[in-house]
This record gives structure tokens, C-alpha cells and sequence, in this order.
């Protein structure tokens, strides 16, 4: 089954997901392009670098021998069909077509063989990054990775009891319509079971988080006007649209106003 969170009449609901329409908590169907997706999870989101092997030699780095990992805060997370700005005056912004592993209990010092366990579902985020941005072997920083409404992710949560084998997986990009990007999760240095029992080592992990796993090979830079689209092999398929910096702010302050 898979599991989302819309707008609809000024209200957010929770839905589950038939086909081209979703049905409401009271049992009305909606079509899709009736609502506002939004990100189908909301808590903390936990991220890899360079956790594919060509994607670390695409850029010239060694892989790791442990996670590099950062937090991305919810102000970073956008819906589906919604649109991300591409910041004014930079050189190179691409996107990071990834699985992400939603948390659905309480994880801690959790080991690998029971990981799975403790997955809800699966969804698919595009983490933009800024290239101008990477200073250094311990990247990403803070301005690459956490600027608001940057990171699509959705369109859904697909139960994990239908996703059975998270190990093998592919990937794709498209940019208007052509294909940029495809990879195989089967790539992963370090996969979900890993990443569960290391992070779970240390703190705990809470029902809503988010481990979004990195990209492979095949970036491309992208701009404004750009159709972005995503996709995990049975999971689900992500778009959104990039407009310039001073375009997304000025809609948003219109529509504060």
C-alpha cells in the first residue's frame, strides 16, 4: 500500500493511494491533480555522501571506509510537483536520485540482521546539491544541503512489505524528458541494514525519520525552467520543476502577503 500526505480544501490530510486518486481519511476519493502533494514524512533526515562507489569516482574522491553522513532539516523537504529554485549566480546545481528508508519505531542499538524491522516503507527524494558550495573531502556542509524547499521528496511511502528486495533497485534521472541518470541500488557501499545498526549505535532513531541512501553516476547540471524527474524501480516517481532564486522568493512573499 502506499501511504501520502496532500492539501486539499486548506486542510492536510493523510491518504492512501489508488491508482490516480486518493482516498481521505472519511472515504472520499480525490484525484491527484485536485491536491497539493507534501512530503510524505516530516521528521529528521539522516543522508549519505558518496555512498556509491562511481559517484565517489565521478567526482574524484576515494570511497568511504565509514558513512558520511549529514542531517537535513524538514525545511528542506518539498512535495511532489512542487517546484525548487536554483540559487542566482552559481555555476553547477545537480540533482541526487535516491531511496530513502522511512523509520516506523523507535531504533536503537539495533542490529543488522533485524534492520529491516524497524522500516515502515520506502519513498525517493532528489538531493539537490550545489557544487559551488563542496569546499572539501568533508562535504556536504550546511549551505549544499539545507536550504529551504531544496529536497522533493515523495510522491509516497510504499509499505516496505511491498518493496521485498531494497537490494537491487534501479535508479533513474530524466531532465525534460531525457534520461540523465541510471544506477542500481545494488552500487551502495553502505546499504540500508548497515546504516540502520550504525546510526541506531549512537542515538536513537524516531517512527518518521528518513535515511536518504546517495546517488550514483550520471550528474548533470540543471537550471532554470528544468523539468526534474526521479525515479526508484517500485517505489515511486518524483518531479518537480526548478525556477530561479529570485522567482521562488518573490511567488513566496506574494503568496504570504
Amino acid at each position: 500500500m502506499k501511504h501520502a500526505r496532500i492539501q486539499f480544501d486548506g486542510q492536510a490530510h493523510t491518504v492512501t493511494v489508488e491508482d490516480e486518486h486518493l482516498r481521505l481519511a472519511d472515504g472520499r476519493l480525490v484525484h491527484e491533480d485536485q491536491v497539493t502533494w507534501l512530503p510524505p514524512a516530516t521528521g529528521s533526515m539522516f543522508a549519505l555522501g558518496l555512498n556509491y562507489a562511481d559517484h565517489a569516482a565521478e567526482l574524484a574522491f576515494s570511497p568511504p571506509t565509514e558513512p558520511l553522513a549529514f542531517i537535513k532539516s524538514p525545511g528542506t523537504y518539498t512535495g511532489h510537483k512542487q517546484v525548487t529554485w536554483r540559487p542566482d549566480n552559481v555555476a553547477y546545481m545537480h540533482y541526487e536520485c535516491e531511496l530513502v528508508a522511512v523509520i516506523g519505531k523507535a531504533a536503537k542499538n539495533v542490529k543488522r540482521e533485524d534492520a529491516l524491522g524497524y522500516v515502515a516503507g520506502y519513498t525517493v527524494c532528489n538531493d539537490y546539491a550545489i557544487r559551488d558550495y563542496l569546499e572539501n573531502y568533508y562535504r556536504p556542509n550546511l549551505r549544499v544541503k539545507n536550504r529551504d524547499a531544496t529536497t522533493p521528496v515523495g510522491p509516497w511511502i510504499v509499505d516496505a512489505a511491498d518493496v521485498p528486495d531494497v537490494s537491487n533497485l534501479k535508479l533513474r534521472t530524466w531532465i525534460n524528458g531525457e534520461l540523465k541518470q541510471e544506477g542500481s541500488t545494488s552500487d551502495m557501499i553502505f546499504d540500508i541494514p548497515y546504516l540502520i545498526e550504525y546510526f541506531s549505535s549512537f542515538m536513537t532513531l524516531q517512527p518518521g525519520d528518513m535515511i536518504a541512501t546517495g546517488t550514483p553516476e550520471g550528474l548533470a547540471d540543471v537550471v532554470p525552467g528544468d523539468e526534474v524527474v526521479v525515479e526508484v524501480e517500485g517505489v515511486g516517481r518524483l518531479v518537480n520543476r526548478i525556477v530561479s532564486e529570485a522567482d521562488f522568493f518573490k511567488n513566496n512573499k506574494a503568496s504570504a502577503a
